[in-house]
């Protein structure tokens, strides 16, 4: 795992590849009246404009579109869309992502929570980053899961 956002690479320097789970994606339009839930926002929004500005490389995956879809909020779903046009990436399904999810659900973490782990994991992320405590608490091999904070202080600190 990198110590820091950027790798280098030949003597240049590489963007480190995230993947922001739907929960996250989801923090502006939850209730702001608690702390946290402003800061993670906040955060949020900091590394959204930061894969503006091309400092970190995106990730979107079949699993975006299908949990985004099950919104019923149509506004939130739409912004949330925007998302997949600004990734540099998108990842598909395929058998092996479905046996990583598999496989990532015996370490207690839930099947769509897996999956989107799987996605992250096989399209070579950096990073996962989540508002999910429960997801948060968990370790998987081959992806650091952080939280939007987490990810600030690691890698602008």
């Amino acid at each position: 795992m990198k110590e820091n956002h950027y790798e280098l690479h030949g003597g240049l320097r590489v963007k480190s590849k995230i993947y922001l789970d739907v929960c996250c994606y989801n923090r502006p339009f939850d209730n702001q009246s608690q702390v946290k839930i402003r800061l993670e926002t906040e955060a949020k929004l900091y590394i959204q404009s930061a894969v503006r500005d091309g400092k970190h490389s995106l990730v979107w995956s079949y699993m975006h579109d299908y949990e985004n879809s099950d919104s019923p909020y149509e506004d939130n779903k739409k912004a949330i869309a925007l998302w997949k046009t600004i990734a540099d990436e998108i990842f598909r399904s395929s058998d092996k992502i479905l046996a990583l999810g598999k496989e990532i659900t015996k370490l207690g973490i839930k099947e769509k929570d897996s999956l989107h782990i799987a996605c992250a994991v096989e399209s070579g992320c950096d990073y996962f980053i989540t508002t999910d405590k429960k997801v948060l608490n968990k370790t998987v091999p081959n992806i650091k899961i952080v939280s939007p904070i987490a990810f600030i202080i690691e890698t602008e600190g």
